[in-house]
């Protein structure tokens, strides 16, 4: 799990034009942002999302108790969430949904964080681009992830760490 902020101010990434002369850049930077929260299941691809105005104690009490509906996460199916410790993950007033657990990772290990992963992918996909308001952006977010819910296999290609699947297989061939 983890959240990423996307926005109206333009990322600017490399692009392609003949040697010897600058690509021409449009800018219009306006400081309006939109959080995304991920969850990703790295074995199989599945995925939650979930757009909110402000990464909080508040907005991502709104995520967990969401996500644990849409996952029937119970005391007899629980579910664990990998997350980092930002500042809204230390919160002491947030309220677990039952059969929801958090799994936290070491300090500074973004990289053992499957979410990371689509963080990097949709900001490179939104790069370089001019959205003309939060509904907009919210669109072109969405049509990145429709394409990875339309095919998990995608998103699994790119979370699944092979430490993942053999740490789920290890779990579960110890607890048979």
């Amino acid at each position: 799990m983890d959240e990423g902020r996307f926005g109206l101010k333009v990322w600017f990434r490399r692009r392609w034009c003949p040697k010897g002369i600058r690509p021409a850049w449009e800018v219009r930077d306006r400081y309006e942002w939109r959080w995304l929260y991920a969850a990703v299941e790295p074995t199989t691809g599945q995925s939650y999302f979930l757009l909110l105005p402000r990464v909080d104690r508040h907005c991502l009490q709104v995520f967990l108790d969401h996500f644990a509906a849409a996952q029937g996460a119970t005391s007899r199916t629980p579910i664990g969430l990998v997350w980092d410790g930002s500042g809204s993950h230390r919160s002491t007033k947030l309220v677990w949904p039952d059969g929801l657990t958090a799994l936290p990772l070491p300090p500074y290990s973004p990289e053992l964080n499957p979410a990371e992963q689509v963080m990097r992918v949709l900001r490179e996909r939104l790069a370089n681009q001019i959205f003309a308001d939060l509904d907009e952006l919210d669109a072109a977010i969405e049509a990145v992830l429709h394409e990875w819910w339309e095919d998990p296999i995608r998103l699994q290609h790119l979370t699944g760490y092979a430490w993942w699947r053999d740490g789920v297989t290890a779990i579960t061939t110890s607890t048979s």
